[in-house]
Protein backbone atom coordinates (compact mmCIF):
# COMPACT_ATOMS: atom_id res chain seq x y z
CA UNK A 1 0.00 0.00 0.00
CA UNK A 2 1.62 3.67 -1.23
CA UNK A 3 1.70 5.81 1.47
CA UNK A 4 1.27 9.66 0.63
CA UNK A 5 2.73 11.87 3.18
CA UNK A 6 3.87 16.02 2.87
CA UNK A 7 6.62 17.67 0.97
CA UNK A 8 9.76 16.72 2.97
CA UNK A 9 11.73 19.35 5.11
CA UNK A 10 12.32 21.86 2.95
CA UNK A 11 15.23 24.38 4.61
CA UNK A 12 14.59 26.94 2.13
CA UNK A 13 11.50 27.06 4.05
CA UNK A 14 12.93 29.84 6.38
CA UNK A 15 16.14 31.00 7.55
CA UNK A 16 18.00 30.95 10.75
CA UNK A 17 20.36 33.99 10.83
CA UNK A 18 23.54 32.82 13.00
CA UNK A 19 26.26 35.26 11.73
CA UNK A 20 27.62 37.88 13.72
CA UNK A 21 29.69 41.43 12.81
CA UNK A 22 32.78 42.23 13.99
CA UNK A 23 35.08 44.69 13.46
CA UNK A 24 38.76 43.57 13.50
CA UNK A 25 42.04 45.31 13.68
CA UNK A 26 45.66 44.58 12.69
CA UNK A 27 47.66 44.17 15.95
CA UNK A 28 50.82 42.24 17.11
CA UNK A 29 50.76 39.72 19.49
CA UNK A 30 53.12 40.02 22.09
CA UNK A 31 53.27 38.27 25.71
CA UNK A 32 51.97 41.08 27.16
CA UNK A 33 48.63 41.09 24.91
CA UNK A 34 48.19 37.53 26.73
CA UNK A 35 47.77 39.46 30.11
CA UNK A 36 44.61 41.43 29.04
CA UNK A 37 41.25 40.69 30.50
CA UNK A 38 39.35 38.55 28.15
CA UNK A 39 37.25 39.61 25.92
CA UNK A 40 33.26 38.53 26.68
CA UNK A 41 32.15 35.47 24.48
CA UNK A 42 30.24 36.10 21.35
CA UNK A 43 26.60 34.80 21.88
CA UNK A 44 25.53 31.96 20.47
CA UNK A 45 22.15 31.71 18.54
CA UNK A 46 20.51 28.30 18.86
CA UNK A 47 18.42 27.43 16.37
CA UNK A 48 14.48 27.18 17.70
CA UNK A 49 12.75 23.74 17.49
CA UNK A 50 9.69 23.94 15.81
CA UNK A 51 7.27 21.02 15.54
CA UNK A 52 6.57 19.73 12.51
CA UNK A 53 2.99 17.59 11.34
CA UNK A 54 1.23 15.59 8.90
CA UNK A 55 -0.26 18.37 7.06
CA UNK A 56 3.01 20.33 6.22
CA UNK A 57 2.16 23.06 8.97
CA UNK A 58 5.84 24.31 10.31
CA UNK A 59 4.80 25.99 14.15
CA UNK A 60 5.76 28.49 15.77
CA UNK A 61 7.25 28.99 19.70
CA UNK A 62 4.58 31.12 20.66
CA UNK A 63 1.50 30.32 18.26
CA UNK A 64 -1.32 33.11 17.81
CA UNK A 65 -4.48 30.95 20.23
CA UNK A 66 -7.63 30.66 18.15
CA UNK A 67 -10.28 32.18 19.15
CA UNK A 68 -12.58 29.72 21.89
CA UNK A 69 -15.64 28.23 20.50
CA UNK A 70 -17.36 29.01 23.54
CA UNK A 71 -18.43 32.11 25.43
CA UNK A 72 -18.61 31.35 29.59
CA UNK A 73 -22.43 32.75 30.94
CA UNK A 74 -22.67 32.45 34.97
CA UNK A 75 -21.63 28.79 35.27
CA UNK A 76 -22.68 27.49 32.04
CA UNK A 77 -20.67 27.46 28.36
CA UNK A 78 -22.45 28.89 25.54
CA UNK A 79 -21.63 27.29 21.92
CA UNK A 80 -23.17 30.17 19.34
CA UNK A 81 -23.22 29.36 16.11
CA UNK A 82 -21.26 30.84 13.16
CA UNK A 83 -21.99 34.76 13.05
CA UNK A 84 -24.59 35.44 10.01
CA UNK A 85 -26.35 31.39 10.70
CA UNK A 86 -29.93 31.92 11.38
CA UNK A 87 -30.79 30.39 15.11
CA UNK A 88 -32.58 27.15 14.36
CA UNK A 89 -33.35 26.39 18.31
CA UNK A 90 -31.48 26.47 21.98
CA UNK A 91 -30.42 23.21 22.81
CA UNK A 92 -29.26 22.14 26.84
CA UNK A 93 -26.27 20.07 26.76
CA UNK A 94 -25.16 17.62 29.71
CA UNK A 95 -21.99 15.57 29.64
CA UNK A 96 -21.20 12.45 31.25
CA UNK A 97 -20.29 11.75 35.04
CA UNK A 98 -16.55 13.34 35.55
CA UNK A 99 -16.32 14.32 32.31
CA UNK A 100 -19.39 16.51 32.11
CA UNK A 101 -17.59 18.94 34.53
CA UNK A 102 -15.36 19.87 32.02
CA UNK A 103 -17.66 20.25 28.33
CA UNK A 104 -15.29 22.16 26.33
CA UNK A 105 -12.17 19.96 26.97
CA UNK A 106 -14.79 16.48 26.59
CA UNK A 107 -17.59 17.61 24.25
CA UNK A 108 -16.12 20.65 22.56
CA UNK A 109 -16.36 19.17 19.24
CA UNK A 110 -19.84 17.40 19.23
CA UNK A 111 -21.16 20.67 20.56
CA UNK A 112 -19.68 23.15 17.84
CA UNK A 113 -20.89 20.65 15.14
CA UNK A 114 -24.62 20.80 16.67
CA UNK A 115 -23.95 24.77 16.80
CA UNK A 116 -22.72 24.72 13.09
CA UNK A 117 -26.20 23.50 12.28
CA UNK A 118 -27.81 26.72 13.65
CA UNK A 119 -28.11 25.71 17.16
CA UNK A 120 -27.44 27.75 20.34
CA UNK A 121 -25.61 25.25 22.64
CA UNK A 122 -25.60 25.65 26.37
CA UNK A 123 -23.85 23.23 28.24
CA UNK A 124 -24.50 23.16 32.17
CA UNK A 125 -20.57 21.81 33.88
CA UNK A 126 -21.60 20.14 36.91
CA UNK A 127 -20.01 17.79 39.34
CA UNK A 128 -20.33 13.77 39.33
CA UNK A 129 -22.25 12.91 43.04
CA UNK A 130 -24.26 9.90 44.05
CA UNK A 131 -27.00 12.49 44.87
CA UNK A 132 -28.94 12.66 41.56
CA UNK A 133 -31.62 14.14 42.75
CA UNK A 134 -29.82 17.62 43.82
CA UNK A 135 -27.38 17.40 40.89
CA UNK A 136 -30.65 17.46 38.37
CA UNK A 137 -32.36 20.13 40.51
CA UNK A 138 -29.45 22.35 40.52
CA UNK A 139 -28.80 21.67 37.13
CA UNK A 140 -32.15 22.96 36.07
CA UNK A 141 -31.60 25.95 38.44
CA UNK A 142 -28.37 27.19 36.75
CA UNK A 143 -29.99 26.48 33.39
CA UNK A 144 -32.63 28.51 33.34
CA UNK A 145 -30.33 31.34 35.39
CA UNK A 146 -28.10 31.84 32.25
CA UNK A 147 -31.18 30.92 29.61
CA UNK A 148 -32.63 33.97 31.29
CA UNK A 149 -29.84 35.97 31.32
CA UNK A 150 -29.53 34.94 27.14
CA UNK A 151 -33.10 36.50 26.59
CA UNK A 152 -32.36 39.52 28.85
CA UNK A 153 -29.16 40.44 27.07
CA UNK A 154 -28.65 38.29 24.49
CA UNK A 155 -24.63 37.35 23.23
CA UNK A 156 -22.85 40.11 22.20
CA UNK A 157 -19.84 38.51 21.97
CA UNK A 158 -21.62 36.24 19.26
CA UNK A 159 -23.82 39.15 17.51
CA UNK A 160 -27.07 37.68 18.92
CA UNK A 161 -29.45 39.90 20.18
CA UNK A 162 -32.16 38.65 22.54
CA UNK A 163 -34.93 39.08 20.09
CA UNK A 164 -32.96 36.70 17.72
CA UNK A 165 -33.49 34.01 20.55
CA UNK A 166 -36.61 34.62 22.02
CA UNK A 167 -39.20 32.68 20.59
CA UNK A 168 -36.97 29.63 19.87
CA UNK A 169 -38.01 26.14 20.78
CA UNK A 170 -35.86 24.67 23.43
CA UNK A 171 -34.46 20.95 23.05
CA UNK A 172 -31.79 19.12 24.78
CA UNK A 173 -28.99 16.39 24.62
CA UNK A 174 -27.47 13.89 26.99
CA UNK A 175 -25.04 11.82 27.26
CA UNK A 176 -24.65 8.91 29.88
CA UNK A 177 -25.30 10.52 33.34
CA UNK A 178 -26.20 13.47 31.65
CA UNK A 179 -28.94 11.55 29.49
CA UNK A 180 -29.93 10.20 33.05
CA UNK A 181 -30.20 13.81 34.43
CA UNK A 182 -32.04 15.19 31.02
CA UNK A 183 -35.23 12.76 32.09
CA UNK A 184 -34.96 13.29 35.42
CA UNK A 185 -35.44 17.03 34.59
CA UNK A 186 -38.52 16.27 32.73
CA UNK A 187 -39.48 14.32 35.66
CA UNK A 188 -39.13 16.21 38.29
CA UNK A 189 -40.51 19.54 36.74
CA UNK A 190 -43.75 20.36 34.72
CA UNK A 191 -42.87 24.13 33.11
CA UNK A 192 -39.82 25.33 31.25
CA UNK A 193 -38.84 22.27 29.41
CA UNK A 194 -37.58 21.05 26.36
CA UNK A 195 -39.51 20.15 23.98
CA UNK A 196 -37.61 17.34 22.87
CA UNK A 197 -34.74 14.98 24.53
CA UNK A 198 -31.68 13.75 22.17
CA UNK A 199 -30.97 10.83 24.63
CA UNK A 200 -27.21 9.00 24.39
CA UNK A 201 -25.91 6.37 25.98
CA UNK A 202 -28.93 5.99 28.68
CA UNK A 203 -27.17 4.63 31.66
CA UNK A 204 -27.90 3.91 35.06
CA UNK A 205 -26.82 1.35 36.62
CA UNK A 206 -26.54 0.33 40.39
CA UNK A 207 -23.19 1.76 41.80
CA UNK A 208 -21.96 -1.73 42.58
CA UNK A 209 -21.90 -2.46 39.06
CA UNK A 210 -21.43 1.64 38.07
CA UNK A 211 -18.08 1.16 40.14
CA UNK A 212 -16.39 -1.87 40.18
CA UNK A 213 -15.44 -3.15 43.56
CA UNK A 214 -17.50 -0.45 45.50
CA UNK A 215 -18.21 -2.01 48.44
CA UNK A 216 -15.14 -2.73 49.40
CA UNK A 217 -14.16 0.92 48.41
CA UNK A 218 -15.77 2.47 51.68
CA UNK A 219 -13.46 0.83 54.19
CA UNK A 220 -10.52 1.17 51.90
CA UNK A 221 -11.63 5.49 51.53
CA UNK A 222 -11.99 5.37 55.12
CA UNK A 223 -8.17 4.21 55.76
CA UNK A 224 -6.55 5.89 53.07
CA UNK A 225 -8.27 9.38 52.65
CA UNK A 226 -7.21 10.91 56.13
CA UNK A 227 -3.25 10.14 54.76
CA UNK A 228 -3.60 11.51 51.43
CA UNK A 229 -5.04 14.67 53.47
CA UNK A 230 -2.00 15.01 55.67
CA UNK A 231 -0.10 15.22 52.54
CA UNK A 232 1.38 18.95 52.40
CA UNK A 233 1.28 18.77 48.20
CA UNK A 234 -2.16 17.77 48.86
CA UNK A 235 -3.13 20.53 51.14
CA UNK A 236 -1.51 22.82 48.43
CA UNK A 237 -2.91 21.72 45.61
CA UNK A 238 -6.63 21.88 47.42
CA UNK A 239 -6.12 25.18 48.73
CA UNK A 240 -4.74 26.92 45.73
CA UNK A 241 -6.86 29.50 44.43
CA UNK A 242 -7.48 30.39 40.92
CA UNK A 243 -4.83 33.26 40.61
CA UNK A 244 -2.79 30.56 42.18
CA UNK A 245 -3.38 28.68 39.30
CA UNK A 246 -3.39 30.83 36.82
CA UNK A 247 0.09 32.11 37.88
CA UNK A 248 1.39 28.68 37.58
CA UNK A 249 -0.35 28.10 33.88
CA UNK A 250 1.72 31.39 32.94
CA UNK A 251 4.78 29.70 34.16
CA UNK A 252 3.98 26.61 32.36
CA UNK A 253 2.81 28.22 28.98
CA UNK A 254 5.87 27.60 26.85
CA UNK A 255 5.80 24.29 27.47
CA UNK A 256 1.78 23.69 26.47
CA UNK A 257 0.55 26.25 24.32
CA UNK A 258 -1.74 24.39 22.31
CA UNK A 259 -4.15 24.17 25.72
CA UNK A 260 -6.65 26.79 26.58
CA UNK A 261 -5.19 28.09 30.04
CA UNK A 262 -8.90 28.41 31.35
CA UNK A 263 -9.67 25.21 29.87
CA UNK A 264 -6.57 23.94 31.69
CA UNK A 265 -8.22 25.52 35.20
CA UNK A 266 -11.29 23.61 34.59
CA UNK A 267 -9.07 20.41 34.53
CA UNK A 268 -8.31 21.55 38.11
CA UNK A 269 -11.80 21.44 38.13
CA UNK A 270 -12.50 18.12 36.94
CA UNK A 271 -9.22 16.44 39.76
CA UNK A 272 -11.14 18.67 42.52
CA UNK A 273 -14.22 15.86 41.97
CA UNK A 274 -12.26 12.91 43.19
CA UNK A 275 -12.17 13.82 46.72
CA UNK A 276 -15.67 14.81 47.15
CA UNK A 277 -16.82 11.07 45.72
CA UNK A 278 -13.73 9.73 47.74
CA UNK A 279 -15.71 11.48 51.19
CA UNK A 280 -19.18 10.21 50.38
CA UNK A 281 -17.64 6.52 49.90
CA UNK A 282 -16.16 6.97 53.40
CA UNK A 283 -19.25 8.05 55.28
CA UNK A 284 -21.22 5.12 53.62
CA UNK A 285 -22.66 5.79 50.44
CA UNK A 286 -23.59 2.71 49.04
CA UNK A 287 -26.15 3.92 46.36
CA UNK A 288 -27.46 6.38 44.06
CA UNK A 289 -30.01 8.36 45.25
CA UNK A 290 -32.54 7.99 44.00
CA UNK A 291 -31.96 4.01 42.92
CA UNK A 292 -31.91 2.91 39.52
CA UNK A 293 -35.43 1.27 40.54
CA UNK A 294 -36.55 4.33 41.89
CA UNK A 295 -35.77 6.73 38.78
CA UNK A 296 -37.90 3.79 36.72
CA UNK A 297 -40.49 4.13 38.86
CA UNK A 298 -40.53 7.94 38.55
CA UNK A 299 -40.33 7.92 35.15
CA UNK A 300 -42.92 5.81 34.33
CA UNK A 301 -45.61 8.01 36.39
CA UNK A 302 -43.97 11.61 35.90
CA UNK A 303 -42.28 12.07 32.79
CA UNK A 304 -43.46 14.75 30.23
CA UNK A 305 -41.32 15.51 27.59
CA UNK A 306 -43.38 14.86 24.41
CA UNK A 307 -40.66 13.80 21.65
CA UNK A 308 -37.67 11.74 23.07
CA UNK A 309 -34.68 9.97 20.55
CA UNK A 310 -33.08 7.21 22.33
CA UNK A 311 -29.34 6.78 20.36
CA UNK A 312 -27.44 3.49 21.38
CA UNK A 313 -24.29 2.73 19.73
CA UNK A 314 -23.14 -0.45 18.01
CA UNK A 315 -20.32 -1.44 20.82
CA UNK A 316 -21.63 -0.30 24.20
CA UNK A 317 -21.19 -2.91 27.26
CA UNK A 318 -23.27 -0.64 29.52
CA UNK A 319 -26.05 1.19 27.27
CA UNK A 320 -29.14 0.67 28.74
CA UNK A 321 -30.93 2.47 26.34
CA UNK A 322 -33.54 -0.88 25.61
CA UNK A 323 -34.27 -0.59 29.21
CA UNK A 324 -35.01 2.65 29.48
CA UNK A 325 -37.45 2.54 25.96
CA UNK A 326 -39.44 0.34 27.95
CA UNK A 327 -40.05 2.43 31.02
CA UNK A 328 -40.60 5.79 29.08
CA UNK A 329 -43.15 4.63 25.42
CA UNK A 330 -46.11 3.37 27.97
CA UNK A 331 -45.97 6.86 29.74
CA UNK A 332 -45.00 9.23 26.78
CA UNK A 333 -47.68 7.33 24.24
CA UNK A 334 -50.45 7.94 27.01
CA UNK A 335 -50.24 11.91 26.80
CA UNK A 336 -49.42 11.73 23.11
CA UNK A 337 -45.80 12.31 22.78
CA UNK A 338 -43.61 10.05 20.58
CA UNK A 339 -40.34 8.03 21.22
CA UNK A 340 -37.92 6.66 18.94
CA UNK A 341 -34.91 4.54 18.68
CA UNK A 342 -31.73 4.61 16.92
CA UNK A 343 -28.49 2.24 16.60
CA UNK A 344 -25.59 4.14 15.31
CA UNK A 345 -22.06 2.92 15.02
CA UNK A 346 -19.14 3.69 17.47
CA UNK A 347 -19.15 3.23 21.69
CA UNK A 348 -19.82 4.81 24.36
CA UNK A 349 -17.18 7.66 23.83
CA UNK A 350 -17.92 8.21 20.41
CA UNK A 351 -19.64 11.74 21.56
CA UNK A 352 -15.92 12.47 23.65
CA UNK A 353 -13.88 12.19 20.57
CA UNK A 354 -12.34 15.55 20.25
CA UNK A 355 -10.88 17.00 16.83
CA UNK A 356 -6.83 17.11 17.44
CA UNK A 357 -3.90 17.04 15.45
CA UNK A 358 -1.42 14.21 15.10
CA UNK A 359 2.15 15.06 15.15
CA UNK A 360 4.32 13.03 13.26
CA UNK A 361 7.97 13.30 12.51
CA UNK A 362 10.05 13.58 9.56
CA UNK A 363 8.86 10.12 8.38
CA UNK A 364 5.38 9.04 7.48
CA UNK A 365 5.14 5.60 9.22
CA UNK A 366 2.50 2.66 9.07
CA UNK A 367 1.72 3.72 13.07
CA UNK A 368 1.14 7.17 12.35
CA UNK A 369 -1.45 6.16 9.12
CA UNK A 370 -3.25 3.76 11.36
CA UNK A 371 -3.60 6.02 14.31
CA UNK A 372 -5.27 8.69 11.85
CA UNK A 373 -7.35 6.01 9.78
CA UNK A 374 -8.71 5.87 13.31
CA UNK A 375 -9.32 9.14 14.14
CA UNK A 376 -10.89 9.79 10.89
CA UNK A 377 -13.17 6.77 11.45
CA UNK A 378 -14.20 8.03 15.18
CA UNK A 379 -14.48 11.52 13.91
CA UNK A 380 -16.93 10.42 11.43
CA UNK A 381 -18.65 8.56 13.90
CA UNK A 382 -19.09 11.55 16.04
CA UNK A 383 -20.31 13.56 13.19
CA UNK A 384 -22.79 11.10 12.13
CA UNK A 385 -24.21 11.67 15.64
CA UNK A 386 -24.24 15.33 15.39
CA UNK A 387 -26.05 15.02 11.88
CA UNK A 388 -28.49 12.41 13.40
CA UNK A 389 -29.87 14.22 16.08
CA UNK A 390 -29.53 17.73 14.81
CA UNK A 391 -31.84 16.24 11.80
CA UNK A 392 -34.19 15.38 14.55
CA UNK A 393 -34.55 18.54 15.39
CA UNK A 394 -35.14 20.07 11.94
CA UNK A 395 -37.83 17.22 11.47
CA UNK A 396 -39.77 18.23 14.44
CA UNK A 397 -39.68 22.37 13.60
CA UNK A 398 -41.37 20.69 10.21
CA UNK A 399 -43.84 18.56 12.43
CA UNK A 400 -44.96 21.69 14.40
Amino acid sequence: MALSHSPPFSRSSFSISTSTKTKTQNTTLSPSSFRTTPAPPLPIHVPRVVPFLSDGFVGSLKPTPSPKPYVRKDTCLVVPPPRGRKLLAVVKFLGGAFVGAVPEVTYGHLMELLAREGYLVISVPYNVTFNHEMAARQLYERFHACFDGLLESGLPDAGISPLEISGLPLYSVGHSNGALLQLLVGSYFDEKLPQANAIVSFNNKPATEAVPYFEQLGPFMSQVLPVVESIPVYSMATSASESTLKALMDTAGSVIQEIDKEAFLSLAKFADQLPSVFNQVREGTSEFKPTPLENREFFMKSYCVPRTLLVKFSTDAIDESDTIEEVLRPRVESFGGKIEKITLSGNHLTPCFQDLKWPVGPLYTPADALAQSLKSLSLNETRVLSRTITDWFKSLDRDS
